[in-house]
């Protein structure tokens, strides 16, 4: 082992480097000796919690991860379900979290970009992305100039490489002031048979890296994603790397050429750490070695360093492994899309990562610690204590007063300022654009279409950890549900605090117990994922910890798209019905924050999920819509009843009578979050059929109103609470334009 050029390792580098000394002290028992600066480097982004989930590996054991439609579960680049024909659906989140909060429009970008990869190297071609975002206070000096940068992001990289953006979420809460969350998730389809997988095989076969360039950006990203913020989170900005979405288009026509033959043996995005994580991962677990000459490694700068390329994060790259002789073919395809292609090693049965640079060995490492054997922490956790009870007295003396407020606040305000800035219909495949419960896009040429939807409610999961679980993977599972898709399985980025901090591991532990019970009661398996830990901030202005925050995707499968539903009111005199159980449940409702300002410890319990009646009650919501019974319908979540009935108004123009009398105590009637409810309009002809195959189901059906006009009209003993459309939208539709001034006349 030649070192004369590497610096003697010092606590201080290894601090530097993130690893604790007792780590350091595996490095040393690992090698057996001290390790040079590339071997630490590559030691240091591998334990990386980014890379080794060592806080979360143990608890990510107890998730449900297959049943009969699942081909592919978690450990693979995404998760692969069966759709049916010889198809399958392939599909992942992942964060970029830190990133994007550091530089907002490359961070978001990448994120972007980082995802489409992962779901075109298993050979899909991606059919959509979506995303779930989090930012602090609206008034927050910093969060207009983070709003902008990463919708912009989003909608620039994906718009540029030609893959909708068809839905996600956005919420604010003061929590993410110094700390954004920006989730991504790309859905893609493919052939069961041409299905490609990482795993290196076959000895002396060929190693070979594609698309771009190795540059210096994005050099600990990885580390820097493992870490929280402190003062100096400018400082971090060229651990943040820069994307090119036109590369990334040619990256994926060139390898789905490639892929149409039999020259590929395995294949691995080159995703976070880079040409480490790739290499690594690729020999791991194909239980070989690997040998890599890196003079080889196509570079963009002068005289970078084997640390250098080994830890860059450039983006639009892959590594292959191909069979022997199949060189020439693998790079015409490559050449012809204008993008390096270079041979840099070849497969071992060492069992270890051996690295050559300028004619020396700069590494050699034995792989077993650096995958398989990386640390693994049951760290201390404590349950969070139960929430208090709700004060007494709750009311609203006028429901449309309220509902006006609801509906022009941040989280339930129109997204519209967001959406119209992506491309959701390119391609031609988008059946259901963004503002309902699910995006629908078509699988090409026929006539099944696919569902996908992303979702959670942090603030459950603040006051329940469990029950917030439960419910983020519920409601995903109800919003596939909503528009008639069978939801088939979900993927999940888990995005936490510290987790050397005992309650927020509690928080971790809670969710994942409770996505557990969701996912096994629902059969609706995980199947791919990402965790994001050390989500706080000590920068200027910033809070501390998040909210826990398990965003879930989940998708579904129609098998006649033609037959989705939506939540758009269709007519004139529809009966309006609420089905499920409604128990009135107030707590941790936005209702309860927005109009009287009670949020966290004062805010009661969250709403429980009955994962039995979800069932129950989501299983008549499918079969009525494929029987045709449905004219629309929509799942009732932040603001309640009233919300729901609101955005189902406006998104048909129409108003509705709601002449259920209320009572003065209504706000539980109105405002409630209830879980494993939907509302629902019935023409008069199906009515009958409808409320016989609720009773038959045991699921409860309660008529709430009829259709009609251009106002919504809540009935009451006294007198009727009525608002306009014309104002309902006015309000809905000002936040997003109000908050971004000049950025919203621009988009």
């Amino acid at each position: 082992m030649t070192q004369t050029s590497s610096p003697q390792i010092t606590p201080e580098i290894v601090a530097e480097h993130g690893l604790s000394p007792e780590e350091y002290d595996r490095v040393l028992h690992a090698l057996g000796r001290e390790p040079n600066l590339v071997e630490l480097g590559i030691f240091s982004v591998m334990w990386s919690e980014h890379c080794s989930y060592k806080s979360s590996r143990l608890h990510l054991k107890k998730l449900p991860t297959t049943g009969p439609q699942v081909i592919c579960g978690p450990g693979e680049n995404a998760g692969v379900i069966d759709i049916g024909d010889g198809q399958a659906a392939i599909f992942k989140m992942e964060s970029h979290n830190h990133p994007s909060y550091i530089e907002p429009y490359q961070g978001a970008a990448t994120g972007v970009g980082g995802i489409l990869r992962d779901v075109f190297t298993m050979g899909a071609r991606p059919v959509a992305n979506l995303n779930a975002l989090r930012f602090g206070r609206p008034d927050h000096p910093r969060m207009r100039h983070l709003i902008s940068g990463v919708v912009h992001g989003i909608g620039g990289y994906g718009n540029c490489v030609g893959v909708p953006t068809v839905g996600g979420e956005v919420n604010f809460h003061p929590a993410y002031d110094g700390n954004i969350l920006v989730n991504a998730m790309t859905v893609g389809v493919a052939d069961t048979d041409k299905i490609f997988y990482s795993a290196a095989s076959g000895i002396g076969n060929p190693i070979v890296y594609v698309g771009s360039k190795t540059g210096r950006d994005g050099i600990h990203g990885a580390t820097m994603a493992s870490a929280d913020f402190g003062e100096d989170a400018e400082e971090k900005r060229p651990t943040v790397q820069v994307g090119d979405p036109f590369t990334e288009k040619l990256l994926i026509e060139a390898c789905l050429e490639l892929m149409a033959t039999d020259v590929i043996v395995a294949i691995q995005d080159m995703g976070a750490a880079g040409l480490t994580s790739s290499s690594v991962e690729m020999a791991s677990k194909g239980g070989v070695g690997i040998e890599l000459i890196m003079d080889d490694v196509p570079q963009r700068e002068e005289g970078m360093t084997a640390y250098e390329m080994m830890l860059s994060e450039s983006q639009e790259r892959m590594l292959m492994v191909l069979k022997p002789g199949r060189e020439p073919e693998a790079e015409t395809i490559f050449r012809k899309w204008e993008l390096d292609f270079a041979v840099i090693g070849h497969v071992t049965d060492t069992g270890r990562m051996v690295l050559k640079h300028h004619g020396e060995t700069v590494c050699d490492i034995p792989l077993g610690p650096l995958a398989d054997e990386a640390p693994l922490y049951d760290r201390p956790h404590v349950p969070t204590p139960a929430p208090g009870a709700l004060p007494e007295g709750l009311h609203t003396r006028d429901i449309a007063a309220d509902l006006l407020t609801l509906m022009g606040s941040p989280d339930i305000a129109s997204r519209r300022w967001i959406w119209e800035q992506y491309d959701h219909m390119v391609g031609a495949n988008t059946v259901q654009r963004p503002g309902g419960d699910a995006a629908v896009v078509r699988v090409h040429d026929t006539p099944k279409g696919l569902a996908m939807t992303t979702d959670s409610t942090p603030r459950y999961c603040l006051a329940d950890p469990v029950e917030g679980g439960k419910q983020a993977v519920a409601e995903t599972w109800r919003n596939l549900t909503a528009v008639g898709a069978t939801p088939l399985a979900i993927t999940n980025c888990l995005n936490f605090a510290n987790p050397q901090r005992p309650e927020i591991m509690g928080q971790i532990v809670g969710c994942l117990e409770g996505m557990s019970q969701a996912c096994r009661a629902l059969d609706y398996p995980i199947v791919s994922g990402n965790v994001s830990l050390y989500n706080e901030s000590k920068a200027t202005g910033g809070g501390s910890a998040i909210l826990p925050t398990p965003a879930i995707g989940g998708v579904g499968l129609l098998a006649d798209w033609e037959k989705s539903c939506t939540i758009a009111f269709k007519g004139g005199g529809d009966i309006i019905l609420a089905v499920g159980t409604r128990g009135g449940h107030l707590g941790q409702s936005l209702w309860l924050r927005e109009c009287r300002g009670l949020e966290g410890s004062n805010a009661g319990a969250p709403p429980p999920v009955d994962l039995a009646a979800e069932r129950r009650t989501g299983d008549l919501i499918r079969a009525s819509i494929a029987a045709g019974h449905l004219s629309a319908c929509h799942d009732v979540a932040d603001g309640g009843v009233a919300v729901a009935i609101a955005e189902m108004a406006l998104a048909g123009n129409i108003g509705a009578m709601i002449d259920r009398k209320q009572p003065y105590d209504c706000a539980r009637s109105f405002f409630a979050e209830d879980q494993g409810v939907y509302i629902v309009t019935v023409h008069d002809h199906a009515l009958l059929d409808f409320l016989g195959a609720a009773h038959a189901a045991g699921v409860e059906a309660e008529p709430l109103g009829r259709t009609g006009g251009k106002r919504l009209i809540f009935e009451r003993p006294d007198r009727d609470d009525v608002v306009a459309l014309d104002d309902l939208r006015r309000t809905h539709e000002a936040f997003f334009p109000t908050l971004m001034g000049a950025d919203a006349a621009l988009a």
